[in-house]
Formats: C-alpha cells, structure tokens, sequence
C-alpha cells in the first residue's frame, strides 16, 4: 500500500485482502453488531451515556483483531471513511452469504 488508493472499488479490494482471517472477520463482524445492539439498545431505553461503547466496539474488536490476529496495520489510519463504509459493507455480505467467515487463505 506505497501509493494512495485512488478509487472505493480499489480499496474494497485491498479491505478485503486485510481481512483473510477467519477470526479477523469473527472479530470485525461481533464488534459492527454490538455497535447495532447498543444503537438499538440507546433507542429503546433513551440511555444516551451508552453511546460511548461505539467506538469501543466498533474499533475496539477491529484493531484488536489486526493486531493478535491478521498481523497487519488497519487501513483506518490512512483511509478512515472507505475503513468504515467498508466494515458496514463487510458485515452485511457476511450476514447475507455475499462474503464468507472461511476464505480460500489459511485462518
């Protein structure tokens, strides 16, 4: 990644690539549904001081997972808006079976 991605399908492509490990996607997947729970949760009770737990579950799973588990830098540092359209987009092809947790690379 020495030159600047130029495109969103560019760096979908390389997203990806980040993220071959089955528990990589394991953890990024848990921590874009907790962030859902707690929306949900903040909804329904009105408990806006739980919101603070976004970003905890949101980054928190992620970067952990990068670190222990795929070995790499995340791609949040140096694209943050494409890095978090496309943990949305990631965990909705898991939820629907347009992605797999299982890739064709070693976990």
């Amino acid at each position: 990644m020495s030159e600047r991605i130029k495109t969103y399908q560019e760096f979908y492509e390389f997203y990806l690539d980040e993220h071959k490990k089955l528990g990589t996607r394991i953890f990024h997947f848990l921590g874009i549904l907790f962030v859902f729970l707690v929306i949900g949760f903040v909804i329904y009770t009105g408990k806006e001081r739980f919101l603070w737990y976004i970003p905890i579950f949101g980054y928190g799973f992620a970067w952990l997972s990068h670190a222990f588990i795929e070995r790499n830098k995340p791609a949040t540092f140096k694209y943050p808006l494409w890095s978090l359209i496309s943990d949305f987009k990631l965990f909705f092809e898991l939820l629907i079976g347009r992605q797999k947790f299982r890739t064709q690379e070693k976990a």
